[in-house]
Protein backbone atom coordinates (compact mmCIF):
# COMPACT_ATOMS: atom_id res chain seq x y z
CA UNK A 1 0.00 0.00 0.00
CA UNK A 2 1.42 3.48 -1.10
CA UNK A 3 1.94 5.51 2.37
CA UNK A 4 2.67 8.98 2.63
CA UNK A 5 3.77 11.42 5.37
CA UNK A 6 0.20 13.41 5.91
CA UNK A 7 0.37 16.56 7.00
CA UNK A 8 -2.34 19.53 7.58
CA UNK A 9 -2.75 22.72 7.17
CA UNK A 10 -4.08 24.83 10.59
CA UNK A 11 -4.84 28.05 10.99
CA UNK A 12 -4.79 29.83 14.49
CA UNK A 13 -7.09 32.79 15.20
CA UNK A 14 -6.71 35.14 17.98
CA UNK A 15 -10.24 36.92 17.67
CA UNK A 16 -10.55 40.97 18.09
CA UNK A 17 -12.06 43.38 16.23
CA UNK A 18 -8.98 45.95 16.21
CA UNK A 19 -6.81 43.34 15.83
CA UNK A 20 -7.24 39.58 14.48
CA UNK A 21 -4.25 37.66 14.89
CA UNK A 22 -3.65 34.50 12.76
CA UNK A 23 -1.00 32.12 12.42
CA UNK A 24 -0.81 29.50 9.40
CA UNK A 25 0.98 26.01 10.61
CA UNK A 26 1.82 22.89 8.79
CA UNK A 27 1.65 20.13 11.04
CA UNK A 28 2.39 16.69 11.15
CA UNK A 29 3.10 14.08 13.65
CA UNK A 30 5.49 15.04 15.79
CA UNK A 31 6.77 18.21 14.17
CA UNK A 32 5.22 21.65 13.12
CA UNK A 33 6.26 24.64 10.86
CA UNK A 34 5.24 28.17 10.71
CA UNK A 35 3.95 29.29 7.12
CA UNK A 36 3.09 32.77 7.76
CA UNK A 37 1.49 34.86 10.62
CA UNK A 38 0.50 38.51 11.05
CA UNK A 39 -2.56 40.44 11.98
CA UNK A 40 -5.78 41.81 10.54
CA UNK A 41 -6.54 45.17 11.33
CA UNK A 42 -9.18 47.63 11.44
CA UNK A 43 -8.50 51.12 11.86
CA UNK A 44 -10.13 52.93 15.36
CA UNK A 45 -12.56 55.37 13.24
CA UNK A 46 -14.59 53.04 11.06
CA UNK A 47 -18.01 52.10 12.24
CA UNK A 48 -18.31 48.32 13.58
CA UNK A 49 -20.42 47.13 10.92
CA UNK A 50 -17.77 48.07 8.63
CA UNK A 51 -14.82 46.96 10.96
CA UNK A 52 -16.83 43.61 10.86
CA UNK A 53 -17.02 43.13 6.97
CA UNK A 54 -13.70 43.75 6.32
CA UNK A 55 -12.87 41.09 9.45
CA UNK A 56 -15.07 39.01 6.91
CA UNK A 57 -13.44 40.18 4.19
CA UNK A 58 -9.88 39.00 4.80
CA UNK A 59 -10.80 36.54 6.61
CA UNK A 60 -12.17 34.72 3.55
CA UNK A 61 -8.81 36.02 1.56
CA UNK A 62 -6.85 33.86 4.47
CA UNK A 63 -9.17 30.63 3.81
CA UNK A 64 -8.74 30.98 0.00
CA UNK A 65 -5.12 31.50 0.13
CA UNK A 66 -4.06 28.95 2.73
CA UNK A 67 -6.81 26.55 2.61
CA UNK A 68 -6.42 25.33 5.91
CA UNK A 69 -7.51 21.73 7.07
CA UNK A 70 -8.82 23.13 10.31
CA UNK A 71 -9.30 26.38 12.14
CA UNK A 72 -7.99 26.54 15.74
CA UNK A 73 -10.20 29.37 17.53
CA UNK A 74 -9.53 31.23 21.03
CA UNK A 75 -12.91 30.81 23.04
CA UNK A 76 -14.01 34.08 24.58
CA UNK A 77 -12.80 35.43 27.77
CA UNK A 78 -14.66 38.15 29.19
CA UNK A 79 -12.25 40.28 31.33
CA UNK A 80 -14.06 43.43 33.09
CA UNK A 81 -14.47 45.33 29.92
CA UNK A 82 -18.22 44.17 29.38
CA UNK A 83 -18.49 46.18 25.75
CA UNK A 84 -15.58 45.42 24.43
CA UNK A 85 -16.27 41.78 24.67
CA UNK A 86 -19.19 42.34 22.71
CA UNK A 87 -17.94 44.02 20.00
CA UNK A 88 -15.32 40.82 20.09
CA UNK A 89 -18.04 38.56 19.89
CA UNK A 90 -19.22 40.26 17.26
CA UNK A 91 -16.00 39.74 15.24
CA UNK A 92 -15.60 36.08 16.68
CA UNK A 93 -19.00 35.45 14.79
CA UNK A 94 -17.75 36.81 11.47
CA UNK A 95 -14.72 34.86 11.64
CA UNK A 96 -16.53 31.70 12.56
CA UNK A 97 -19.19 32.26 9.82
CA UNK A 98 -16.36 32.42 7.52
CA UNK A 99 -14.59 29.47 8.15
CA UNK A 100 -18.28 27.49 8.10
CA UNK A 101 -18.73 29.09 4.36
CA UNK A 102 -14.96 27.46 3.55
CA UNK A 103 -16.05 24.33 4.72
CA UNK A 104 -13.46 24.47 7.37
CA UNK A 105 -13.78 22.68 10.61
CA UNK A 106 -13.14 24.48 13.86
CA UNK A 107 -11.93 23.97 16.81
CA UNK A 108 -11.86 26.24 19.84
CA UNK A 109 -9.65 26.24 22.98
CA UNK A 110 -9.67 28.08 26.02
CA UNK A 111 -6.75 29.76 27.38
CA UNK A 112 -5.49 27.49 29.57
CA UNK A 113 -5.77 24.69 27.43
CA UNK A 114 -3.48 26.61 24.66
CA UNK A 115 -1.06 26.94 27.35
CA UNK A 116 -1.37 23.40 28.85
CA UNK A 117 -0.85 21.93 24.88
CA UNK A 118 1.82 24.96 24.47
CA UNK A 119 3.55 25.19 27.95
CA UNK A 120 2.10 22.34 29.57
CA UNK A 121 1.04 24.43 32.23
CA UNK A 122 -2.54 25.38 32.43
CA UNK A 123 -1.73 28.94 33.73
CA UNK A 124 1.69 30.14 32.48
CA UNK A 125 2.57 33.37 32.35
CA UNK A 126 2.09 35.15 28.71
CA UNK A 127 5.75 35.32 28.04
CA UNK A 128 6.45 32.16 28.93
CA UNK A 129 3.84 30.96 26.18
CA UNK A 130 5.79 33.02 23.72
CA UNK A 131 8.85 31.71 24.15
CA UNK A 132 7.98 28.06 24.01
CA UNK A 133 6.29 28.65 20.95
CA UNK A 134 9.22 29.97 19.33
CA UNK A 135 11.35 27.32 20.81
CA UNK A 136 8.58 24.95 19.40
CA UNK A 137 8.89 26.37 16.25
CA UNK A 138 12.59 27.15 15.57
CA UNK A 139 11.90 30.80 15.15
CA UNK A 140 14.67 33.54 15.73
CA UNK A 141 12.14 35.76 17.64
CA UNK A 142 8.77 35.75 18.90
CA UNK A 143 6.07 36.54 16.29
CA UNK A 144 4.78 39.94 16.27
CA UNK A 145 2.39 41.52 16.67
CA UNK A 146 1.23 39.47 20.04
CA UNK A 147 -2.44 39.11 18.48
CA UNK A 148 -0.14 36.69 15.75
CA UNK A 149 2.10 35.42 18.58
CA UNK A 150 -1.24 33.95 20.01
CA UNK A 151 -2.40 32.84 17.39
CA UNK A 152 0.41 30.83 16.47
CA UNK A 153 -0.17 29.18 19.77
CA UNK A 154 -3.35 28.44 19.28
CA UNK A 155 -2.52 26.32 15.88
CA UNK A 156 0.29 24.55 17.89
CA UNK A 157 -2.19 24.04 20.41
CA UNK A 158 -4.88 22.45 18.39
CA UNK A 159 -1.64 20.74 16.62
CA UNK A 160 -0.94 19.04 20.07
CA UNK A 161 -4.40 18.50 21.08
CA UNK A 162 -6.07 15.32 20.86
CA UNK A 163 -8.82 16.71 19.15
CA UNK A 164 -6.56 17.19 15.78
CA UNK A 165 -6.56 14.48 13.21
CA UNK A 166 -2.70 14.54 13.96
CA UNK A 167 -3.35 12.16 16.48
CA UNK A 168 -4.95 9.91 14.67
CA UNK A 169 -2.89 10.07 12.06
CA UNK A 170 0.07 9.07 14.32
CA UNK A 171 -0.95 6.06 15.52
CA UNK A 172 -1.76 5.03 11.50
CA UNK A 173 2.02 5.50 11.02
CA UNK A 174 3.77 2.73 9.26
CA UNK A 175 4.40 0.14 12.14
CA UNK A 176 1.48 0.65 14.18
CA UNK A 177 -0.55 -1.87 13.95
CA UNK A 178 -3.02 0.04 12.94
CA UNK A 179 -3.66 1.54 9.27
CA UNK A 180 -1.87 3.43 6.98
CA UNK A 181 -2.72 7.18 6.18
CA UNK A 182 -3.39 8.15 2.93
CA UNK A 183 -3.39 12.17 1.92
CA UNK A 184 -5.06 12.55 -1.74
CA UNK A 185 -6.34 16.17 -0.99
CA UNK A 186 -3.48 17.57 -2.74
Amino acid sequence: MYTQEVTMIILGIDPGFAIVGFGVLEAAPGRQRLIRCGAITTPAGLPLPARLLQISDDMATLLRQFKPDAMAVEELFFNQNVTTGISVAQARGVILTEAERACVPIFEYSPSQVKQAVVGYGKAEKRQVMDMTKRLLGLKDVPKPDDAADAVAIALCHARSSSSRLSLLDSARPGSGRYAARDDRR
